[in-house]
């Protein structure tokens, strides 16, 4: 059915496995083979037809076309442009170190290197800033240091940044209700609840991502934001905000947490209504142009031109490392304090991870979620910003570390490459530790 063709640009999106991890890993073409480059990809004046990829039949979200997709939303659908501004851009020093042949053991034991890691995760493009210099940058298949690659739920990272600053400033009030700045959301399962329960999503609401259940919300939201072509029939909600006025409340809030994308567009609409701005100009004026940015960013669309907070931001491996970069020195960064020092501490404390175990992530033990950042507290004072197929910033404050990665792996899951991910960080914190 449609639903099932469509599943993985969903679950890349909002957050599950669109197949076993097992079946995937031996059914699909590996990264060598994948390479876009390679497979020839919208190639050619016109490409072939064998060779095309397009929005409307779906074929944007099949894996290997996402190996190319990933790196050219623009192309695909409506985006909203977030400018890097007129200022000169920040150095990033670069003294690399040959890190490929870093050694350390994965998940069963085996002795693996930095390199396998990269092609076992699909990796397009990966950077490590070490004391605020690049040791180490490559980019794979048909990715550029200019091309923007979609950041999927890291996205979510970027407008929690936006709300914490905006709180750390007293413009945002996280214990006020969500309806003093959304009066529509009072009948729906934001009505009770607070500004907090959604930064820390938190929230009891009823949206199922169940893609066996063709009545399940996510195809609802899909179809609302532009994610998923619609039927010339079709009368469901036709942008974020018909969709959000409906939901409705399913359990109690602020006891346990619950990952569920809806809660960041709730988020964003909070934030837009507290400053009068939309997301795309106040990342540039608070953010992209203060860092430095070599590159504008930007953000899908609904067909009412409101981005997607939950996954739909565009950008550059180098201007994600600069933002990066930021949040480990406490919000300073191109000789000035862009983030509040309030803000940056409020994310790194986390939350409770008593709430957060209850979400059942066996690859994240001892973590929290706060502020729409995904908190370690472990001995390295960790915390990250994560989408699926392998979208992330990971910051080690005592590595003095941060890594960007961007990725296309096939499943949608952060369960699938999160065992080798991690030991690779560590190994790689302990090495320019030493």
């Amino acid at each position: 059915m449609q639903q099932t063709r469509f599943a993985i640009l969903f679950l890349a999106l909002l957050g599950g496995p669109f197949m076993s991890m097992s079946s995937a890993q031996t059914a699909l073409p590996d990264a060598e083979a994948s390479d876009p480059q390679k497979m020839g990809w919208m190639q050619g004046f016109p490409p072939a037809p064998d060779k095309l990829i397009k929005f409307a039949n779906g074929s944007n979200y099949q894996f290997p076309r996402t190996r190319w997709s990933f790196s050219h939303g623009r192309e695909l659908g409506p985006t909203s442009n977030v400018w890097h501004g007129a200022g000169p851009v920040s150095a990033l020093p670069v003294a690399l170190l040959d890190l490929d042949k870093l050694r350390f053991a994965d998940e069963k034991g085996s002795d693996i290197s930095w390199a396998d890691m990269q092609a076992r995760t699909y990796t397009d493009s990966i950077l490590v800033l070490h004391k605020g210099k690049i040791v180490y940058e490559r980019y794979l298949g048909i990715t550029k240091t200019y091309v923007p690659h979609i950041a999927m739920s890291v996205t979510k990272s970027f407008v929690g940044t936006l709300a914490a600053t905006l709180a750390a400033e007293g413009k945002l009030d996280p214990s006020a209700p969500v309806t003093q700045y959304i009066p529509e959301l009072k009948d729906t399962a934001y009505g009770d609840a607070t500004v907090r329960q959604v930064m820390d999503m938190t929230i009891g609401v009823q949206y199922s991502e169940n893609y066996a259940d063709p009545k399940a919300e996510v195809w609802d939201y899909a179809r609302s934001g532009g994610l998923l072509p619609t039927a010339p029939t079709y009368d469901g909600p036709k942008t974020f905000y018909d969709f959000l006025v409906k939901l409705k409340k399913e359990g109690k809030h602020d006891e346990a947490f619950a990952y569920k994308t809806v809660n960041a567009e709730v988020l964003a609409w909070i934030v837009k209504r507290a400053t009068g701005q939309n997301l795309s100009d106040l990342l540039s004026e608070r953010i992209w142009q203060k860092l430095g940015t070599e590159n504008d960013a930007y953000f899908s669309v609904d067909s009412v031109g409101t981005e997607q907070g939950g996954g739909g931001l565009n950008l550059t491996l180098r201007d994600m490392a600069r933002f990066g970069e930021m949040m480990r020195l406490n919000g300073k960064f191109n000789g000035q304090q862009i983030i509040p020092v309030a803000a940056v501490e409020d994310i790194r404390k986390g939350a409770d991870p008593a709430k957060f175990a209850k979400a059942g992530y066996v690859t994240l033990p001892g973590y929290s979620y706060r502020n729409m950042w995904w908190v370690g507290h472990n001995s390295h004072q960790t915390f990250e910003a994560r989408g699926i197929h392998g979208q992330r910033i990971y910051i080690d404050p005592v590595a003095e570390m941060v890594i960007v990665k961007f990725s296309s792996h096939p499943i949608a899951a952060n369960g699938a490459t999160d065992p080798v991910t991690y030991r690779a960080f560590q190994a790689l914190a302990n090495h320019l530790m030493k």
